[in-house]
């Protein structure tokens, strides 16, 4: 019984200190998390920016008109018959293809944008307002390696409504933000989060990923939709989200909207997205390839190659160089550094801070337009050859840029389309391959190839280059 009692005593004795030391402490941990003071603080709403901004977020519907066969038997002559189709493999009927999205007008005029995958390969596009009205709308500018387009309304009446755009980069981690957009076709929908991360790089939807990363619910139907910060301003396009259900799980993306500033620049003056070249091919850099440098981990675009008298050549980067810094914010891919560069435009300079030997030293690299040099010649190969369908066009920095070719190669063909149901594309040609060789004859040029193709042959003997790597084959025989 003593036994009992004083344990009891010792552990009353235990909570009444520990419950003085919390009392003493609760006017500090009032200070950090207080409750509303007023009517006011409760009644505080996202209300107001709402009403400001919903207004510029649009719906876009996308159409499109494929060929449809009646009957999965049409290639069997009988059924062609029994169905009344012709002998050229039955008569095909025309389906719709349609596509939901959002969009945000950010010009008075009428200037939209929402993403490239919205709008890919459609025939008509329409948008429909916040008051109801449905117009149609033109693209002046669809970018698939930034995933963006921009579209023009017609045969409304302006001034439309806007949102404004901010610097995504004074963004940080933390901030609120509120994501508008048509998710699933319900109608309008606001949600809110925070900015989750900045600088995402591995989510494969552009080839210019620098996302921002928000837990505010994006859902399909999202995409194109607005990001806007508490002041009300645009601070990325929602552009895709990670989910394994295909609903939100709190994991979204947008395009910062810096990036949306020049497609829409370049929309405005001549239609084209004009990249900067460089003239210079970077890898990421690995724990193996940080100890090597002597770094304390893997941070930086490392340069693996400099084509001569390149951007990159003129301002003295060699292979070997670790780029650290673009004017003074820190790259830590070379995602980052594209993006970064991506950002600044054509006809500015940008200064490198560069890890050479151990030691940092700054570089002053001007950023130029990629010239085409050869012309592209676009052909599309006609002639009876594996090649069929294929639309080609020689490689110039220009072309490098445009299509985000990553190969080493500067000189060469490229196949830039292949036709659906070709002969090239059952052959498996793909955009972005790399014709080197044809029946033991360099292809330098879309002449020559045109030439190599018109000629019959039993046996096709082809070397390619896809994604760095050499592949022959052999056709026919």
């Amino acid at each position: 019984m003593r036994l009992r009692l004083g344990l009891s005593l010792g552990f009353s004795l235990a909570l009444s200190f520990l419950w003085l030391a919390v009392a003493a402490d609760l006017p500090a941990r009032a200070a950090e998390r207080a409750v509303p003071q007023s009517e006011a603080e409760i009644g505080l709403s996202f209300a107001p920016l709402v009403k400001r901004i919903s207004p510029a977020v649009v719906n876009v519907y996308a159409s499109r008109v494929v060929q449809q066969r009646m009957s999965p038997f049409m290639d069997d002559p009988f059924f062609r018959r029994f169905f009344g189709g012709d002998d050229s493999g039955g008569t095909p009927r025309k389906r719709v293809q349609q596509s939901l999205g959002s969009g945000v007008i950010i010009d008075p005029s009428g200037v939209v944008v929402t993403n490239y995958h919205v709008i890919a390969n459609a025939d008509e596009v329409k948008v429909a307002l916040s008051d109801k009205r449905e117009l149609a709308a033109d693209i002046i500018l669809k970018d698939e390696r930034m995933d963006l387009a921009v579209l023009r309304l017609k045969g409304g009446k302006g001034p439309y409504p806007v949102v404004g755009l901010a610097d995504s980069d004074a963004l940080e981690v933390g901030d609120l933000v509120l994501a508008i957009g048509d998710p699933f076709g319900v109608g309008q929908t606001v949600t809110s989060g925070i900015v989750s991360a900045l600088a995402r790089s591995q989510i494969g939807a552009s080839d210019y990923q620098f996302f921002i990363q928000t837990d505010a619910a994006i859902n399909p139907g999202n995409s194109g939709g607005a990001l806007v910060d508490m002041k009300g301003r645009l601070v990325g396009i929602n552009t895709a989200i990670y989910s394994r259900s295909g609903g939100s799980i709190g994991i979204g993306f947008a395009i910062p909207s810096n990036l949306v500033r020049i497609v829409v620049q370049s929309a405005l003056t001549d239609g084209k997205v004009r990249l900067p070249w460089i003239g210079a091919d970077f890898q990421d850099v690995t724990s193996d390839i940080a100890d090597g440098l002597g770094i304390d981990r893997p941070y930086g675009a490392l340069v693996t190659a400099v084509r001569e008298d390149g951007p990159a050549a003129k301002a003295g980067l060699v292979a070997g160089d670790l780029v650290v810094k673009a004017d003074g914010l820190d790259i830590d891919d070379p995602n980052a550094l594209h993006y970064r560069l991506a950002t600044r435009g054509i006809g500015v300079t940008t200064e490198l801070t560069v890890l050479r030997g151990g030691k940092e030293t700054n570089l002053s690299l001007a950023l130029e337009a990629p010239p085409e040099v050869p012309l592209r010649d676009e052909t599309e190969i006609r002639a009876q050859s594996p090649f069929t369908g294929a639309t080609v066009v020689n490689l110039s920095p220009a072309v490098i840029v445009d299509t985000g070719y990553k190969g080493r190669r500067e000189r060469g063909v490229l196949i830039e389309k292949v036709a659906d149901g070709s002969i090239a594309a059952n052959v498996g040609f793909r955009p972005g391959d790399v014709v080197v060789e044809v029946n033991g004859t360099p292809i330098d040029t879309t002449r020559v190839l045109v030439s190599v193709a018109d000629q019959q042959a039993d046996l096709w003997r082809l070397t390619i280059e896809r994604d760095g790597r050499l592949i022959r084959s052999s056709i026919g025989g």
